[in-house]
């Protein structure tokens, strides 16, 4: 069963297959075509793509499904919309309109989140995660379920401030922006102690704390004013014995240590972060969801995603709480031939 083998791999039972989740793959349309049989489109109802992306996870047998529920809506109006650009297919999710409503960084620097956002309802959001939960399993109950908090901190300034205004003023005064930091996680933890107060099991905690590249900021200044933080945010969750998935696009491969010195039981990353040296260092200990490079599913040869594949397996395959997964997502303009083709290889080779 595929739940089965998910529920063993996050409590470090090692499964007889290493299980298998991916991200965005149920709106590649025609991915879901060949695996499901079902005529769906871009065009098509937003219940029919649903129904469609939920059959192709059960035929795909996926044994995790990632998810959070509170995201920008807490923020209101009061946040920057930095527009989007194309993603899915038929670019129906472009956007063009771009609005901050901060104009200096001293207005960034001197930001009190309560006084914007007041505080929150605990028990009204707890009710809200339990019920996430409680639909996801619905949705798909074959397989490891979730919720959890998307905008955890430097996500969640990144959503109010907006890129230009945050990087203005952390570097205007770094200090006052470390403080900035300690105000929203004091603001958060509301969130984190309404999801640690709840019944759900595992849960997601996503953060882009770095770029592509590494770290946003100095390596010192992660170590004053995130990591302590993360601490802070995460003890309610696990004193509440919850199993904590940490996220974080771009590569966080100097921070490995400090993220799992926080108190998360996994990480979700994508290629540029070194899977290798979490292996080594928290394999026996850790969850790790990754990392094959989707750029080879979009533009290699067979041969280069066999081997990709291979590279993720040698790596996790002796490790009881790993899971295969292409990071960060399969987005829909990779070729459909090239999808096939990986799944086909990750389910040869994922026996132990």
């Amino acid at each position: 069963m595929s739940f089965d083998d998910g529920w063993a791999a996050i409590h470090l039972e090692m499964p007889p297959r290493v299980p298998h989740t991916e991200y965005s793959i149920e709106s590649h349309w025609e991915v879901v075509r060949r695996c499901t049989g079902l005529e769906v489109t871009p065009a098509s109802p937003e219940e029919v793509k649903r129904e469609a992306g939920l059959a192709l996870v059960k035929a795909l047998n996926f044994d995790f499904r990632w998810s959070t529920l509170l995201s920008n809506q807490a923020f209101g109006d009061l946040r920057t919309d930095m527009g989007h650009a194309v993603y899915q297919e038929g670019g129906t999710d472009w956007r063009e309109h771009i609005y901050c409503p901060f104009k200096t960084p001293e207005e960034v620097l001197e930001f009190d989140f309560y006084q914007a956002y007041g505080e929150v309802d605990r028990a009204y959001w707890t009710r809200q995660f339990e019920e996430s939960y409680a639909q996801n399993c619905r949705e798909a109950p074959d397989l490891v379920n979730m919720t959890g908090i998307y905008t955890t901190l430097v996500s969640g300034l990144i959503e109010i401030f907006g890129w230009e205004m945050l990087l203005l003023a952390a570097g205007t005064d770094p200090l006052k922006f470390g403080e900035v930091a300690n105000r929203y996680a004091g603001w958060v933890s509301q969130f984190f102690q309404a999801l640690a107060e709840s019944s759900v099991p595992v849960v997601m905690i996503h953060d882009d704390m770095v770029w592509t590249s590494g770290p946003i900021f100095a390596p010192k200044w992660y170590r004053q004013y995130i990591f302590p933080n993360y601490a802070r945010l995460f003890a309610p969750l696990r004193e509440a014995g919850k199993k904590i998935m940490f996220t974080s696009d771009g590569n966080f491969t100097r921070f490995i240590d400090d993220i799992a010195a926080s108190g998360v039981h996994g990480f979700v990353m994508e290629p540029t972060t070194d899977m290798a040296a979490i292996a080594e260092r928290y394999g026996r200990t850790h969850v790790f969801i990754g990392n094959a490079d989707t750029r080879i599913l979009l533009n290699g040869t067979r041969e280069d995603i066999r081997a990709e594949v291979e590279r993720c397996m040698r790596i996790g395959k002796g490790c009881p709480g790993f899971f295969m997964a292409v990071g960060n997502h399969i987005p829909p303009n990779t070729p459909a031939d090239n999808v096939m083709y990986y799944l086909d290889v990750y389910e040869e080779l994922s026996r132990r």
